[in-house]
């Protein structure tokens, strides 16, 4: 394919094929119309999506500081932090740590000293 080079001038000399009067007539009704005729509901329940837990929310709930909530879950520091700032997500082997640190701490907690 061919890199062609246009100034500007020609290019707001082009006509385009957009029609902005339909794109600021489209109402929320109509793309929800849209989006149902392609088979997909934004209403619905998003199907084989599970919630990350937020590590910083967990661990604050469980009033731990992040050298204790990273030593509990056998983690480094610096891996937690990343998390608890946004640098990285918690890979899925990782949110399952959480979610199940979660859901059951005292039993996640005792099962990772053992």
């Amino acid at each position: 394919m061919a890199l062609v080079r246009r100034t500007l001038a020609q290019v707001q000399r082009m006509k385009h094929r957009i029609d902005r009067g339909k794109i600021d007539a489209t109402t929320e009704a109509d793309i929800r119309r849209h989006m149902l005729a392609d088979g997909q509901d934004p209403m619905g329940e998003l199907a084989g999506f599970a919630p990350i837990v937020p590590p910083q929310l967990l661990r604050k709930r469980l009033g731990m500081t992040q050298a204790e909530f990273a030593r509990a879950l056998r983690i480094p520091l610096p891996t937690l932090r990343n998390w608890e700032q946004g640098r990285v997500l918690p890979d899925p082997a990782a949110r399952s740590l959480l979610a199940i640190v979660a859901r059951n701490p005292k039993a996640a907690f005792k099962a990772l000293a053992a």
